[in-house]
């Protein structure tokens, strides 16, 4: 059954998951500009925009263990989601930059007296090498190097979902099982949950 399932998944092309992938962005903005999102439609996209962000983040993360405990294997598109997360939070930043603040003097204030944003521009810094490094030449150029420097997708998401609880007025579910499934995603790669997970996959067969 799950060979199946991957045969399938190697015939769909790249160029179609970037396409489907894209597709919430055009149709948020055509939802802000018409209304579609309430009355504060600048608000709402920062946060649908950084809610997809953290969604194909916690997708990237689960690839590797789906593929080592599951057989599942998405390691394909591995680098459309990494350059798909890194475009939603780019297009949350702006909205945050252009649309929101506006004024330039204000931009560094709100970095430096808010920490909920200083943990999301941290973590952009953190993404931003990543997207850079993003295609074949930077691989072969970088060697070893580059998966070392591509480990630092593991703080980042954290500090995306921390960026998230920290902003959620009030006491809110949905922030906290974010961060409790990129803690979950992370554990999952360290040696002693690895074998945990496959002992009991073993004595269950």
């Amino acid at each position: 059954m799950m060979q199946r399932l991957n045969d399938l998944l190697r015939r769909i092309p790249i160029w179609s998951v970037y396409l489907l992938g894209a597709l919430p962005a055009p149709w948020l903005f055509y939802q802000g500009m018409t209304g579609g999102l309430g009355v504060e439609p600048i608000e709402a996209l920062e946060h649908e925009f950084g809610e997809l962000a953290l969604q194909l983040l916690i997708l990237g993360l689960a690839i590797s263990p789906l593929r080592r405990f599951v057989g599942l294997n998405l390691m394909k598109f591995r680098r459309v989601i990494g350059v798909l997360t890194f475009s939603y939070v780019a297009l949350h930043l702006l909205i945050w930059l252009v649309l929101d603040v506006q004024i330039p003097s204000q931009i560094w204030a709100d970095i430096i007296k808010r920490p909920y944003i200083t943990v999301g521009m941290a973590a952009f810094v953190l993404l931003l090498p990543l997207a850079i490094t993003s295609n074949n030449w930077s691989v072969r150029r970088l060697g070893s190097r580059w998966r070392k420097l591509h480990r630092l997708i593991y703080p980042a998401a954290i500090l995306g979902a921390l960026h998230y609880v920290m902003l959620a007025k009030g006491f809110q579910i949905e922030p906290l099982v974010y961060l409790a499934i990129i803690l979950g995603l992370l554990a999952m790669r360290l040696p002693v949950t690895t074998l945990l997970i496959r002992f009991r996959q073993a004595d269950s067969v």
